[in-house]
């Protein structure tokens, strides 16, 4: 007998830390609403972004009417990535007059190939070019 396909009942999407995710806000109340045990989600989820270690990363709940789940974790976001390979706490409020740091293209292209899943591009250049835009609106140049 074929296995009978599970129907969803949600999906959404909650960002935490890598590795040290917590029942408490804003995981918590997330799973919390679409039947979702918290302290066993959160356990799963760090068990498998351990390796980023800290890094802010989002997860893609999908949510089923047995009140079963599984998600897929996503990359952390550019910017933070830009922000660490720059040594800045944060982006420039003013990016086309003040620039906070540099940042080279061969780290430029490190983060596009730790990213290239999840952009919405097939080329590691195209992808290159992706996280350089997100650096200029930054106030983080590229340089050779």
């Amino acid at each position: 007998m074929a296995k009978k396909k599970k129907e969803i009942s949600a999906s959404f999407k909650v960002q935490a830390e890598g590795g040290k995710a917590t029942p408490a806000p804003p995981v918590g109340p997330a799973c919390g609403q679409y039947g979702v045990n918290p302290g066993q989600f959160v356990q799963q989820f760090n068990e498998r972004t351990r390796s980023y270690n800290g890094m802010p990363v989002t997860a893609v709940v999908t949510v089923y009417t047995d009140k079963s789940f599984e998600f897929i974790i996503k990359s952390p976001p550019a910017s933070v990535l830009l922000k660490a390979a720059a040594k800045v706490e944060k982006g420039s409020g003013v990016p086309n007059k003040e620039k906070v740091g540099k940042v080279t293209k061969a780290q430029v292209a490190e983060i596009a190939k730790t990213k290239i899943k999840d952009l919405n591009c097939f080329t590691p250049d195209a992808a290159a070019r992706i996280i350089a835009g997100t650096a200029r609106n930054m106030g983080i140049e590229v340089v050779d």
